[in-house]
């Protein structure tokens, strides 16, 4: 039986005005210098945008069509831009990128050098945050918030720092996770659930309560899996085993073993499962860390909590899954509108931590002549240098190469594109800044009309072993900011399609699987995006009722190219002295530059962003008032 043709999946609407814009931003890029084409296709949007509004766009989001063209011109083909235009803007400080590390430096720049620092934010996308992206939906004649990208506050991680940071903010964690209904669609019947699809596994099927976590599926369950019936019995066996496979060896041994093991060689080496078993778990990481199994150690799996310490005699914990970190209803896009509307009240009157998933921003006041803090969006920088007493900052924006001046610049872009935009920093620092390949992440929101087919089926998260998302969950039930949308609300909510982009089996190091699913995210379409989640959806809940065509109201792709921070592993990295690490390296001050961002910390998180933002405006050189 053939899947359904894409008329049929719900295809046909047609290209949106705001991608027409997008695709005419690349070709003014290709224009402005000779020899590079233009982006090959535009993503296609089903919902007209708000030109002001970013937040509400669709389409092809995250990294969009203009947001990254000159960067890899610069990076990849060495391009040469024009001559930049010298404006008649001068300021204390350039930051370069809008995230939350961005914001951050912006923030306590401000409380070291004074209030009235004249501050310039660049920011290469159409909206600011990051990887902290919102996203608005009101096609349902409702708002539906979901999450793009960076979405948890590890509260049990913060430095005193931090904690300061988010009390300047009006940010209270704990209320937070008081009106926090939300454990990534672990709260229906059946849930988690696993579909195979018929392309991967001969058989389009919904196996409910299938969680591979310990202490695994009921045996029943394990036989509906469509897998051979020895793999059936093997995996039985697995869960049921209690012995220690390491007791020849004392506790270092056997923890230095168990980093040099990758956790499916050690599932089939110790575990016996065979490859058709252990590829069940190959994309249990995808959304958490970017990465396949293979990538990371039977010692780092068994921290992350999957299964197998039962088999190095450990009882292994048996209580439902909880991870307790405090999110907004539009992931951390909330801590990122509230230090812009502290940093440009004019842009948000009256925000604050409870009403700020609600509040209208006005983006024409984020870069107004005369105020003290500016962000101008769509501003891809190429170029700094630092000389003297000033630092100069080139950034191209809207076909034009314009310069600006500076006392201080702060670099809280990626560390990889670093060296292409100070090509006369010390070549140990360059090696060190390219030495971490971030983690590509694709977050792929889906506004459906209502959850009746959920509801009947007993579901709201699925894993998805076969397809290219690794997973998908309902997003609701985290009520502050102001936005309210309860956990059993029936009605419209986002599924969220979270995961990374396999890499081919011959990606060998991780380094080299990282760079194969970036290239292989860039070459995926919006329409190939939007092929995938409707064949999944309508697969999954088309015989629970659910009209792909009908029933789909959004589509929303997220995808990050560069996402995570590249943490260092067990299986691919050295264990560095202190001061030695790449990212400590990469990281040191040049003149009057300083480094800002989760790569600085080498650890994707939020509060790594605020905790190196701290660091790096503490490096600059000058007196504080």
């Amino acid at each position: 039986m053939k899947r359904k043709s894409d008329e049929a999946l719900g295809m046909s609407a047609p290209i949106s005005r705001r991608d027409l814009l997008h695709g005419a931003a690349a070709a003014g890029l290709a224009a402005a210098l000779p020899g590079l084409d233009a982006v090959a296709s535009v993503a296609s949007t089903r919902v007209p945008a708000a030109a002001d509004y970013p937040p509400v766009r669709t389409g092809m989001r995250g990294s969009h069509p203009g947001s990254f063209e000159a960067a890899h011109a610069l990076a990849r083909e060495g391009a040469s831009f024009p001559a930049p235009t010298d404006i008649d803007e001068s300021y204390d400080v350039v930051i370069v990128g809008a995230g939350i590390s961005g914001l951050a430096a912006a923030h306590f720049y401000r409380e070291r050098f004074g209030a009235a620092s004249r501050v310039l934010l660049l920011e290469n996308h159409d909206d600011f945050g990051g990887h902290a992206r919102r996203n608005e939906f009101h096609q349902a004649g409702k708002m539906r918030l979901s999450l793009g990208g960076t979405h948890n506050l590890e509260w049990w991680q913060f430095s005193e720092t931090v904690k300061t940071f988010l009390d300047v903010h009006g940010v209270d964690v704990d209320a937070m996770r008081e009106q926090q209904q939300f454990r990534y669609g672990r709260t229906a019947p059946n849930s988690p659930a696993m579909w195979f699809d018929r392309e991967t596994y001969g058989v389009d099927r919904l196996v409910a309560r299938c969680d591979l976590t310990f202490p695994g599926p009921a045996p029943e369950v394990i036989d509906q899996i469509p897998i051979s019936p020895a793999g059936h019995e093997q995996l039985k066996a697995f869960y049921q085993r209690r012995e220690n496979v390491l007791g020849d060896m004392d506790e270092e041994a056997a923890e230095a073993y168990l980093r040099s093991i990758s956790y499916p060689e050690f599932l089939q080496r110790h575990g016996g499962l065979d490859p058709e078993v252990t590829q069940l778990f190959d994309k249990l990481v995808h959304g958490s860390w970017g990465l396949e199994l293979r990538a990371l150690s039977a010692m780092e799996c068994f921290w992350d909590g999957l299964p197998g310490t039962h088999l190095l005699g450990e009882e292994p914990e048996t209580d439902a899954w909880d991870y307790p970190a405090a999110m907004w209803p539009d992931g951390n896009a909330s801590l990122a509108r509230l230090q812009v509307a502290r940093l440009i009240p004019e842009v948000a009157a009256g925000t604050d931590a409870n009403n700020v998933a609600v509040a209208r921003f006005n983006y024409a006041r984020l870069d107004r002549p005369g105020a003290e803090v500016r962000l101008r969006l769509n501003a891809t920088v190429i170029n700094t240098s630092s000389d003297g007493d000033d630092v100069a900052v080139t950034y191209y924006r809207d076909g034009r190469v314009e310069r600006v001046t500076a006392k201080h610049c702060i670099l809280a872009c990626y560390n990889a594109i670093i060296p292409h935009l100070c090509p006369t920093l010390p070549e140990e620092q360059k090696d060190a800044l390219a030495y971490q390949v971030k983690h590509p992440l694709v977050l792929t929101n889906v506004l459906i009309r209502n959850t009746d087919a959920l509801d009947q089926l007993g579901i709201d998260a699925v894993d998805c072993p076969g397809r290219l998302h690794a997973s998908l969950f309902t997003f609701r039930g985290i009520n502050n900011g102001g936005y309210r949308h309860d956990i059993n609300d029936s009605g419209p909510v986002s599924l969220v399609f979270w995961g990374t982009i396999s890499p081919p089996p011959d990606a060998i190091d991780v380094k080299a699987q990282l760079r194969a699913s970036r290239e292989a995210m860039l070459r995926l379409s919006f329409e190939d995006y939007e092929r995938e989640v409707r064949t999944v959806l309508d697969g999954l809940l088309g015989p629970a009722g659910f009209d792909v065509a009908r029933d789909v109201l959004a589509i929303t792709v997220n995808r990050w190219p560069h996402g995570y921070a590249y943490e260092y592993l067990d299986l691919w990295d050295e264990d560095w002295p202190e001061g030695e690490a790449p990212h400590e390296i990469a990281r040191q001050p040049f003149g009057r530059i300083a480094i800002a961002n989760s790569d600085a910390g080498a650890s994707a998180y939020t509060h790594v962003a605020i905790d190196e933002a701290y660091r790096a405006v503490t490096e600059l050189p000058g007196q504080a008032t």
